[in-house]
């Protein structure tokens, strides 16, 4: 799928961002989500999810697919990811689902925070973040997206969908 305005917000974002089919495996990432786990990009892309995650963890992976098939999002998830280097840490899962244009799923726009990077900073650069990029969406709603064609389309209302449920994250209440 080639790169839209829309996926260009993510590109160097704060936040760690992947996507994935509907078998779990990951069709792309960001940056931050490789430096994160300490890959290269290019290592990353075609591993199943569960790669990432120590086995001990693969359970709670499952189950979030799971929550994912059946309601078509997943909200407030921890889950502990494993780096390339072995150690791991504890991060919070949220996901949206992605449709083509008859509605059939295509897989999952995922953002993951690291919950021991979750300070009152960060949580202010989020924030931030997620207004920019909603804007910029509907920036691109206004003046572009009738031109799109329909893999583009499907790309930008995976993408609003994610940032409107991010935007609605409370970090406070995970902090507790």
């Amino acid at each position: 799928m080639p790169q839209t305005e829309a996926r260009k917000t993510l590109k160097d974002a704060p936040i760690m961002w992947r996507r994935i089919n509907s078998i779990g495996v990951i069709l792309d990432c960001n940056s931050t989500y490789a430096a994160k786990l300490g890959y290269a990009k290019s290592e990353i892309i075609g591993n199943v999810i569960f790669e990432h995650v120590p086995k001990e963890s693969w359970k709670d992976m499952n189950n979030s697919l799971k929550t994912w098939f059946d309601t078509g999002k997943v909200t407030d998830r921890k889950i502990t990811f494993k780096k390339q280097n072995g150690k791991t840490f504890s991060a919070l899962l949220q996901a949206t689902s992605l449709y083509d244009e008859n509605k059939n799923l295509l897989g999952s726009n995922t953002v993951i925070f690291d919950l021991e990077q979750i300070t009152d900073e960060k949580i202010k650069e989020f924030e931030e973040f997620f207004k920019e990029s909603n804007t910029k969406l509907d920036e691109i709603k206004e003046k572009e997206y009738d031109q799109l064609d329909d893999s583009s389309k499907s790309e930008y209302d995976g993408l609003k969908q994610m940032f409107e449920m991010l935007s609605n994250v409370n970090f406070d209440q995970i902090r507790k």
